[in-house]
């Protein structure tokens, strides 16, 4: 058999949550030819190395440095050797033997770009960043500046879409992503100038221009402990804006100056909001 599918998970100082991910791979994925390779971003907690004899068939890398989830991904994608890849964020849980079923699904789409899943936190609560638009004008004000949740609009968060649809969508979340390894390395894989966040929009919205098609699966479902790895800060603040300023600067500028101008204040005054709300 050849090997099917490569699961690819980056680690920052998350060993329980790493572990329970782990656990919930070695449960539920059957019928698949399937590796994990796990890339510790120079993490300060060395505590994850306690997992490497209690998972003897996890490949496990040690970055140097911390470059960033892009840098990271694409170091531990080199050594992959599945048709397929999954993007897995530590701090995520499988909840079924549903692997097969989207890989026979992926399969069966000629022009698959990638595929994202349904996500809930801890207390079940559905994570609308599992279905979302490419940020443009109209969809950023909504998402920068009102807590407008217009249901059934086609909205920054695809409101237009059931939780529990399959739906052609525009942008999946990183914390999931399922993508042919072909695919992933003709178009570049992971643009590392993101640090963290983005970089899953910009992936996606590069296999659209493309001319792939990307699904929302939401059949199926993912715990995702949203956050726990994140500290609320100001470092956390200036990569999460900065990451969208990279997105504009690299698609928006030359196409769309209007648009441009519009979000790059937009992502200014909003980042200058959120710096007065930490303090």
């Amino acid at each position: 058999m050849n090997m099917k599918l490569s699961i690819i998970i980056v680690n920052y100082n998350v060993t329980q949550l790493l572990r329970n991910c782990l656990l919930s791979i070695q449960k539920y994925v059957e019928k698949v030819e399937y590796e994990v390779v796990v890339i510790d971003n120079a993490s300060t907690d060395s505590s994850w190395g306690d997992l490497i004899p209690e998972f003897p068939d996890v490949q496990f890398i040690s970055s140097k440095n911390n470059g960033g989830f892009s840098k990271a991904n694409n170091q531990a994608i080199q050594k992959a050797k599945g048709e397929y890849l999954l993007l897995l964020n530590p701090d995520t849980e499988l909840e079924g033997f549903y692997m097969k079923e989207l890989l026979d699904f992926s399969d069966a789409k000629p022009e698959f770009g990638c595929l994202g899943v349904r996500m809930h936190d801890a207390e079940g609560n559905f994570l609308p960043e599992s279905k979302r638009s490419v940020p443009d004008m109209f969809n950023s004000f909504e998402k920068l500046f009102t807590n407008l949740k217009k249901n059934n609009s086609k909205s920054y968060y695809r409101n237009d879409i059931e939780e529990k649809e399959i739906a052609e969508v525009e942008v999946i979340t990183g914390a999931f992503l399922l993508v042919r390894k072909a695919v992933y390395e003709n178009i570049g894989g992971l643009d590392e100038s993101y640090f963290m966040y983005g970089e899953d929009i910009d992936l996606c919205y590069t296999l659209l221009r493309k001319g792939y098609k990307n699904y929302y699966y939401g059949k199926v479902s993912i715990l995702h402990h949203k956050g726990e790895s994140t500290v609320k800060n100001e470092v956390y603040l200036k990569r999460f804006y900065g990451a969208m300023q990279i997105f504009i600067d690299k698609y928006y500028k030359e196409d769309k100056p209007m648009q441009y101008s519009f979000l790059k204040a937009g992502l200014k005054l909003r980042y200058q909001i959120e710096k007065i709300k930490l303090k």
